[in-house]
């Protein structure tokens, strides 16, 4: 079974549901998130192994605590809503990294980068949806591992934010579960 090391900058609220799904938690979860603002999000990836980074954490920052959580090859890295670009060096020493984005960039170039899901109520698309692409040094350009759409055309935005969620969290576990744990 791969190491599983995961990081996000809000609620944490993606990685709890995909752990209660996969009956399984990160091996170390990383956020940049502040401790007053930890007490606020959900206590169950409290209770887990977690790691603060600063909010512009250093390449050296980075490497300490992956080389720590991280021995040999049999690993994965996944990004949720992680509102830091990952350095080059990282992207190169761990290859093994993948990005959740809540925006179909293959068929809506433009919902690359942050906020797609306001991108896409904004310009009033059909459809949206979520992948899960391998990370690069391009933003949201590495190659796509998984994707699915949906119809976002008469929803509230609410409505279409929960949906994506629910899309997103049910990619990941079959992602995770089929490749890697």
């Amino acid at each position: 079974m791969a190491k599983w090391v995961t990081f996000f900058s809000q609620t944490g609220s993606e990685i709890a549901e995909i752990s209660k799904q996969l009956g399984r938690w990160p091996d170390l979860i990383i956020t940049n998130e502040r401790p007053a603002h930890l007490r606020t999000i959900n206590r169950e990836v409290l209770s887990q192994n977690i790691t603060i980074l600063p909010n512009k954490p250093s390449v050296e920052g980075y490497q300490k605590v992956l080389s720590e959580a991280i021995y040999g090859k049999d690993y994965v890295i996944s990004l949720h809503g992680w509102l830091r670009i990952m350095p080059v060096e990282i992207i190169k020493q761990y290859p093994v990294m993948y990005n959740g984005h809540p925006g179909l960039i293959d068929k809506y170039p433009q919902l690359r980068g942050k906020d797609p899901q306001i991108k896409a109520w904004n310009l009033d698309l059909p459809t949206s949806g979520c992948v899960i692409h391998r990370v690069t040094e391009e933003l949201d350009g590495g190659s796509i591992m998984r994707r699915d759409e949906i119809s976002i055309r008469n929803l509230d935005m609410n409505t279409m934010f929960e949906k994506l969620h629910d899309l997103s969290v049910k990619q990941w576990v079959n992602f995770l579960r089929r490749n890697w744990l």
